[in-house]
């Protein structure tokens, strides 16, 4: 088992088989060094987290635990894509793109739940530039979408 598995073993974290794409897309484009991954959604064992927009149907609080699951589903997209998580270098960008009410500025907030969850598992390799915007709707209702560039080996 890679560290970086043992460390998500230690947080409770199981990483599954990443998901078919939901569109004409990949869910990953290396280049060089630089792996581009498409944008995740809150899908735990093929069923949404939570759907609606941020904060009327989905609290704050939730949609951070939404942004991590797109984390962890991100983490799955990597290892089907490198075959070992600790071929990681660093977490370079991070797009969190959160289904907002109008009115709604906390994003940031939103985004906290996967910058936090990125720094406890990779510690300073995690620590990343990031854009947390709001969006009218995402796909198939979700309250949040990650979108990631990752350096690796």
């Amino acid at each position: 088992m890679s560290t970086i598995e043992a460390r998500l073993t230690e947080l409770g974290v199981v990483i599954q088989s990443p998901g078919a794409p939901a569109g004409s897309y990949v869910p990953a484009v290396r280049t060089g060094n630089l792996v581009y991954l498409s944008g995740q959604i809150p899908k735990v064992t093929g069923q949404m987290l939570a759907s609606g927009a941020v904060p009327s149907k989905v609290s704050v609080e939730k949609a951070q635990e939404c942004a991590r699951a797109c984390v962890v589903n991100a983490l799955s997209v990597l290892k089907a894509e490198l075959g070992d998580l600790d071929r990681i270098r660093r977490i370079v960008r991070v797009g969190v793109f959160v289904c907002s009410d109008p009115g709604f500025t906390d994003q940031p907030k939103v985004g906290n739940g996967a910058s936090d969850f990125l720094v406890s598992v990779f510690g300073e390799k995690g620590k990343h530039a990031r854009a947390a915007v709001g969006s009218v709707a995402l796909p198939l209702g979700a309250p949040v979408e990650v979108e990631m560039i990752v350096e690796v080996e």
